[in-house]
């Protein structure tokens, strides 16, 4: 099996993955990044891009994610292509085992693994993303201006979408499986507040319903949890806003993770519990969850990376005052 070793190893290849590996490459770390099984990462599935920066016109996701892994090999990343299985944190260099056996061993790590909308699981859901169902309302909520939409869920990140697609829409439903809401009690005040929004209690979604042309979404069939009563709400849009799953399991017990298992980070840093391992992207952002907050992450990851091997190289001492304090110590104990 081979190994492969780097002064930068990074777990990861969506844009914080990349953007640490493009810093990483161009102070001269030579960063390797393992891709995991989705490289390019979620905008590898995300159609139209209209809020990157940079560009006038709309763009594809995957076309921006080859962009910036064509940028980050021509600075110098390597990048190899595996599913992590085991992670070793407990001494430097760590260590990283894929599932084929390779072994990747880096100085520094920068874990990029990002996080995953949950959905609700349904064929018609599956069949709908990106014809008008969505997970993301400041991604894609532009795209519905003037338009009914609606929103599925009741925790803090419903409501506050429910309450940011308002800036788009004067037509927004909340719909909610239960009879309240576990959001918290300031955001609940703000939607029940809006004349925008109107809330549907005990609902559970059945089926997205497509037509038109072209084919996009046009209601959602729901069935009433208390009275089992059908019944369907016309839309445009729908959004999915039952939380995220940060892909963390391999770091359970091995670095510190909030209660929503999301990486922990020195506010206003990259750096995790452990010295030289870092964490960039949506594995520690649970509230802006964007593109570009994710590359300025990644970014501010492999600085910190730089800095700590600044730092170490430091503190090793020069070969010939090593041999000096070596000597003198001889010398002293001849004595």
């Amino acid at each position: 099996m081979a190994v492969h070793r780097t002064r930068l190893l990074i777990l990861g290849s969506g844009p914080a993955g990349l953007s640490a590996a493009i810093y990483g490459a161009r102070a001269g770390l030579e960063p390797i990044v393992v891709q995991g099984m989705q490289p390019g990462g979620q905008l590898t599935t995300t159609t139209d891009v209209e809020n990157y920066p940079g560009f006038r016109e709309v763009i594809q996701g995957p076309w921006l994610m080859e962009e910036m892994q064509a940028q980050a090999e021509a600075v110098g990343t390597r990048l190899l292509w595996d599913q992590v299985v085991d992670v070793d944190l407990s001494q430097r260099p760590f260590r990283l085992t894929g599932d084929g056996g390779d072994a990747y061993v880096g100085d520094t790590l920068v874990i990029a693994t990002g996080a995953q909308a949950r959905w609700l699981g349904l064929d018609s859901e599956e069949a709908m993303k990106g014809k008008g169902v969505s997970a993301c309302a400041t991604c894609d909520g532009f795209f519905y201006r003037g338009k009914k939409v609606v929103v599925i869920g009741g925790g803090n990140t419903a409501v506050e979408e429910a309450l940011y697609l308002t800036n788009h829409s004067p037509d927004v439903t909340l719909i909610h499986r239960r009879d309240s809401l576990r959001a918290e009690r300031i955001l609940q005040e703000r939607l029940f507040a809006n004349p925008r929004i109107r809330t549907l209690w005990n609902k559970r979604i059945e089926r997205f319903v497509g037509g038109g042309e072209p084919a996009g979404l046009v209601g959602l069939d729901v069935v009433d949890t208390v009275t089992g009563a059908p019944s369907h709400v016309p839309t445009d849009g729908a959004f999915v806003a039952i939380g995220h799953l940060p892909a963390t399991e391999l770091f359970r017990g091995k670095l510190t993770l909030d209660e929503d298992n999301y990486i922990e980070v020195e506010p206003g840093t990259a750096r995790t519990s452990v010295p030289g391992v870092f964490a960039c992207g949506d594995v520690m952002d649970k509230v802006y969850r964007q593109a570009i907050t994710a590359a300025g992450t990644g970014c501010m990851a492999a600085l910190d990376a730089e800095r700590f091997l600044a730092h170490e190289a430091s503190r090793v001492p020069e070969p010939a005052a090593e041999v000096e304090e070596q000597e003198r110590e001889r010398s002293i104990a001849a004595w």
